[in-house]
Parts: C-alpha cells; structure tokens; sequence
C-alpha cells in the first residue's frame, strides 16, 4: 500500500457502484414483472409472440452496448463511461413509460437495454480496481447484490401498482437512475490504471495515494501495443475467453428465461397477477441473499466453486418446481433458483474480473457479457415457445434447468482443464 494515509474512503465508489446497479437491475428486469399487464391488456394488446420478440429484440441491445461500451471504457475511461450509460438508460426508461404505442415502446426499449448492458462492465471494473486486494471477492459481491435489489425493487413496484395503475408508472420510476449522476460527477474517480494507458501518470498517482491504492505500475513504451480486444486470446488465454464465453451463454439464457416469463407461466398456471410477481419477487430475493453469501464463500475458496454450486443449485429447484409443489415450497424453490441464477451470474463476473488484467478488465468482462447474450436474447423467445406450447409449469422447469446443468458441467471444465492467465513480463505487457 502507498506509505501516505489515504484521505477518502473507498465506500463512496462502492455505494455509487452499487447504486448505478440497482438502477440498472430495476430497468433490465421491470420488463417480465410487467409482462401481464402487457399480454393481451390495453393499450398495447400485445400477444406472447410479440412479447418475447421484444423481450429478445431489446437484449440485442444489451449485447451491443456490453460489446461496444465495455470495449470503448477501456478506451475512454470508466467514469465517463459509467455516467453516459446511467444517463442513456434511465431517459429511455421514462419514454417507454409515455409512449404512444407498441412499436415506440419496443424502440426505447431496445436503448434501455443498450445502456444497461454498458454499464455492467464499466462498474464491475470499477469496484474491482478500488477494492482491497483481499477482500476483492466480498466487496463485490457486495456491489453486484445491485441488479438483485433493483430487481427486488421492479416486483415489489409492480405488486404496488401493476394492477391499479398500469405499467406506465413502474417504467417511470425506473428514470431514477438519474439522481445518481451528480454524485457520480463530482465523487466518482477515474480509474488509475486506465489514466495509466493515457499517459496521465501524475493524475494515476494522485488519485492511488488519495485513496490509499496499490502502486500500478507505469505503461512501458513499446513498438507494439496489442489491442484491448487482442488481448482477451494472448498469452495463452484464448481457451479460458472461449470457456468463459460459453458459460455466460447458459447462465443468461437461464436467467432471461425465468426471469421474464416466471410470472406469466404461473398466471397461466391459475395463479392471480400479484401472486405470479411474487414468484418473481421470490426469484429475485434469492438472487440478491445468494449474491452475499456466495461473495463471502468466494473471498475464502474463489468465484469458480460458486459458479458450480449456483448452476447445481438453480438446476436442481427448477427440476423440484417441475413436480408443481405447493405454493409454498414453491416460493422457496424460485428463491433458491434466484440465487442459482443471477447470483451465479454476479460469481462468474467476478471470476472473470480477477481473471484479466486491470487494463483489459472492463473488455474481457464487456466481450463475455455480449457473447453471453446470445443466451440472454434466447431466454425470452425460448420460454414465448413453452408458453405457446402449453405444457406449464412443468415443462417450462424442465426445460430450463436443462442449460444450467450444461453450465455447471462447463465450468467443471474449465477448473480442470483451461490453465490461469500466465503472469505477463513488463516488457510485453498488454495495454489499451
């Protein structure tokens, strides 16, 4: 640590962080917790087909802006990046709230989801670099239980006001994502590494004693430089992005799956509106306990065992949810594959976090995220075709704990067979 006390607390950046978050988790997950008051309801009378289209049409935008953003941050920097997409979701989340109709619903849709899927990696790298080199795994964890209380948040909004006052409302809240951006202007620091890659050495070493960071060392000249992007298959770590990739894969098929069709599968399963979200709530609580228990776990035996036991563990409850228990156990159940699912999401971006470097952090974490979502972009289409199907809360189960069994079995896999990423020299150190 630098020999110098620092003067700001590293809390801040971690409460905005975890703010920026729970805006972003709100905004993603609002969309299934409003489903039935889309479905067949005025003013948009939409049909389940049309739904899951737009479920998946605007996670092509999530797979864009993690693509495109979380490659541009490690190129212009977090804490504009992590500002920019605050602002750009949370305005398209107040014009889904007032649009006129479907088609304009569907197209600020999709720029919500542009902006929530840059901002995942821009905050991820964030946290990691700020936080103490022994408690990584626990502070964020911390910070990723975020998108699980914003999800939290969507449900327990919905419950209140779904039925009464339409969806128009609950999109509306979800612009409050804008109250974060004054703190951010003036709290939120650049990331030192990052100021590293742009030469601004002086600016890195001011803000590393300030917040009483660990020394990073300078960028060396070189002939070459190896893009960001690059360097996600150097050094011998093309196998592991490729594993990883298709971890991500299944993970968020899982979770945009259940996430936007669990309260629909169990209206037509005979349940009311209010109890369906509550299934949902239930999905989403878990996320955000597992989120925390898992982080503490992982300070001690890593993410990657985490990742396995929430893929078992969210496979395992859905096979259960099959048998259609009570509703009571089933409850249960949906918390416990929240945990398997978006908390299993939160370990594996922490094992990919502590796995790339700090200057090609935010890029690993953005390709992984926009590959992923072509699971995620699966999800809502996937369960639209069990739904069209029939077949309830059954088949639905079945058909979902299909892909994380096949995750837990691919990250099974990569403990055994893919090697770390190799300690890279000075003088051929990758930089952006």
């Amino acid at each position: 640590m630098n020999s110098n006390a620092p003067s700001k607390s590293l809390a801040g950046i971690f409460v905005l962080c975890w703010l920026g978050l729970l805006a972003d988790g709100y905004d993603l997950y609002v969309y299934g917790a409003t489903l039935p008051a889309l479905i067949g309801q005025p003013p948009f009378n939409v049909t389940s087909a049309g739904a899951g289209a737009v479920g998946s049409l605007a996670l092509v935008g999530m797979l864009l802006g993690s693509l495109i953003v979380g490659t541009l941050t490690d190129r212009l920097g977090r804490r504009r990046i992590f500002m920019s997409a605050l602002v750009l979701f949370s305005l398209a989340m107040l014009a889904c709230a007032m649009s006129p109709n479907w088609e304009v619903f569907a197209a600020f849709r999709f720029i919500a989801c542009f902006g929530v899927g840059g901002l995942l990696p821009t905050a991820v790298a964030l946290t990691n670099e700020f936080a103490p080199p022994r408690k990584k795994s626990l502070v964020l964890g911390a910070v990723l239980t975020g998108p699980a209380t914003g999800t939290v948040g969507a449900s327990l909004t919905s419950l209140a006001i779904l039925e009464s006052s339409g969806f128009r409302p609950v999109y509306a809240i979800g612009a409050a994502g804008l109250l974060v951006v004054p703190f951010a202007w003036f709290l939120l620091p650049e990331s030192p590494s990052f100021l590293r890659t742009q030469s601004r050495t002086a600016e890195a070493d001011r803000i590393e004693v300030t917040y009483g960071l660990p020394h990073t060392p300078d960028v060396p000249d070189m002939a070459v430089r190896v893009s960001p992007t690059r360097a996600l298959f150097a050094n011998g770590t093309g196998k592991t992005t490729i594993l990883l990739w298709a971890i991500t894969v299944l993970s968020l098929l899982t979770i945009f799956g259940v996430s936007t069709w669990l309260p629909q599968i169990m209206r037509t399963a005979g349940f009311g509106v209010g109890s369906s979200i509550s299934f949902l709530l239930a999905y989403s609580v878990g996320a955000a306990v597992g989120t925390v228990l898992a982080s503490v776990a992982g300070q001690k035996f890593g993410p990657g065992p985490l990742v396995v036991v929430g893929f078992a563990s969210a496979a395992v409850a859905l096979l259960l949810m099959s048998a259609n228990p009570p509703a009571a156990l089933m409850t249960v159940l949906a918390a416990v594959a929240g945990f398997g699912g978006l908390g299993t999401q939160n370990m594996i971006n922490d094992y990919i976090a502590q796995f790339y470097p700090a200057a090609t952090r935010a890029t690993g974490l953005g390709w992984a995220l926009a590959v992923g979502r072509i699971g995620a972009i699966a999800g809502p289409t996937y369960g639209a075709l069990l739904v069209g199907l029939g077949g309830g809360v059954p088949v639905a189960a079945i058909a979902f704990a299909a892909p994380a069994l096949l995750g837990a079995v691919l990250m099974l896999v990569l403990r055994t067979k893919a090697v770390r990423r190799p300690a890279v020299p000075r003088d051929a150190e990758l930089v952006g």
